[in-house]
């Protein structure tokens, strides 16, 4: 499923007064949300769905495929994604 069936999806379960729009937009908010809940506490839980988190992958060295040569891939912020059980 991509983002636009995911809208669509939405839209069918709001029902028929609900436009795409609205649908565009309640989807956003729910992603922006989970991003800024990262962004300050490092986790969204959900229940019933699953859990959010940010993790920091550190340093790490990695080759690159074309020519062979070694290089240093940076530390980076992650996000990670466990589903409940429930599911």
């Amino acid at each position: 499923m991509n983002k636009a069936e995911l809208i669509d999806a939405i839209q069918s379960q709001l029902g028929e007064m609900a436009t795409k729009k609205q649908a565009t937009e309640a989807l956003n908010a729910v992603l922006t949300s989970i991003s800024e809940g990262l962004k300050s506490d490092g986790k969204v839980q959900l229940i019933g769905f699953g859990t959010f988190t940010s993790k920091l992958r550190p340093e790490r060295n990695g080759r690159n495929p074309r020519t062979g040569e070694s290089i240093v891939i940076p530390e980076a912020t992650v996000i990670s994604f466990k589903a409940s059980k429930d599911i």
